[in-house]
């Protein structure tokens, strides 16, 4: 009887978005036995768990204790990659990390038949000659491997699968707006309520950084340029050709004064000596009988790209946002005036890992 056919899978990064990445790949390995999905190698930034004969190194809470113990280092991405091409198995690479080092090695693994699997922004949303040489590659010919990314933008909503199914079925987009931060979202839900005054802003960032939605420095939220990496990626898929995040305009609600501070907590504790300028913006918004929100948004027929405050009637579907919650309207010729709306958590470990997860399922149906 033949072996049954399995699939190798290579993850880097055990954070948030990795532990739980784990342990979805434990239900999808005993829910889907065939292809068998062997764990044959998992590292972070300093230690890394693997067999030379890509036995499986175990799932989910067994490995991560066996990693924290392991004295092997990571291979460097190269050895990584001959390490992989030598099975005689297919295989993926499971991106979860930020880094841009391994983002630049994704036409690498793609040119040589390693499927790519992430939530890394920075693949997609860096230099546009990055962007070029991925897609050059990714399922160009017979033994390409292939690049999902839907984690990107979003985290486990199907913001890009849809975008992707409007261009390629040959809709035309004409705008995309939204809420495309769960940080921001939260901050200004709780800063300028539909109802009711809403809190002080220093305050609520601080509150916001306590209950772990902003990064470790909350300038790294604030400055704006996560949702211009989301914008960067959507606009490109929708056919701009757009040169890098920093290519646009992008409203910073950092206080020029505190760019430089030596820390996010020294960013906090001086953070509310500026209050009354986030104070005067609310104010104006309300005297209009409207709201602020922070929004991204792209129109296709002027190219214009920017990131930055709005002020929505208290109506709107972008205002009555609750929680961190993310909403991306899609503008299309066949949705006419009503768009194509997602809506829902666009971050938090589980929901990303979901995201992952579900392309993880794609390469499957493609190898």
């Amino acid at each position: 009887m033949a072996p049954a056919r399995q699939v190798l899978v290579a993850v880097i990064g055990a954070g948030g978005v990795g532990k739980c990445f784990l342990s979805q790949l434990e239900f999808l390995a005993k829910k889907r036995p065939s292809p068998k999905l062997v764990l044959s190698y998992i590292c972070t930034s300093k230690k890394a768990v693997y067999n030379d004969d890509y036995s499986d190194v175990g799932l989910s809470s067994d490995v991560l204790s066996t990693l924290a113990s392991s004295s092997k280092a990571p291979l460097s991405l190269p050895k990584l990659l001959d390490y992989l091409v030598k099975s005689d198995s297919k295989a993926v690479l499971i991106d979860n990390t930020s880094s841009q080092d391994v983002a630049d090695a994704y036409p690498m693994f793609l040119a040589r038949g390693i499927s790519v699997v992430t939530p890394n922004k920075k693949a997609f949303s860096g230099s546009r000659q990055l962007w070029i040489d991925i897609f050059n590659v990714s399922g160009a010919y017979p033994g390409a491997g292939h690049v999902f990314h839907e984690s990107s933008v979003g985290a486990g909503l199907p913001v890009i699968s849809t975008l992707k199914d409007l261009v390629q079925t040959g809709d035309e987009v004409t705008k995309i707006e939204g809420v495309f931060s769960g940080t921001m979202s939260f901050l200004f839900n709780s800063f300028a309520p539909t109802s009711g005054s809403g809190g002080k802003w220093s305050e609520e960032v601080k509150k916001a950084k306590e209950l772990g939605y902003t990064e470790p420095d909350p300038r790294d939220d604030l400055n704006g340029l996560d949702v211009a990496r989301k914008l960067t990626i959507l606009g490109r898929l929708a056919g701009l050709p757009i040169e890098s995040p920093t290519s646009f305009p992008v409203q910073s609600l950092i206080p020029k004064e505190l760019e430089s501070v030596a820390s996010g907590d020294e960013f906090l504790q001086k953070l509310p000596e500026f209050d009354s300028q986030m104070e005067e913006i609310k104010t104006a918004a309300e005297k209009e009988g409207k709201v602020v929100r922070f929004v991204g948004s792209i129109d296709m027929a002027t190219k214009e790209v920017k990131v930055g405050l709005e002020k929505f009637d208290r109506s709107h579907p972008i205002a009555g946002l609750k929680g961190s919650n993310n909403m991306i309207s899609f503008y299309t010729k066949r949705y006419g005036d009503s768009p194509l709306i997602i809506q829902g958590a666009g971050a938090g470990g589980e929901v990303t890992a979901m995201g992952v997860t579900s392309d993880l399922l794609k390469v499957l149906a493609q190898i």
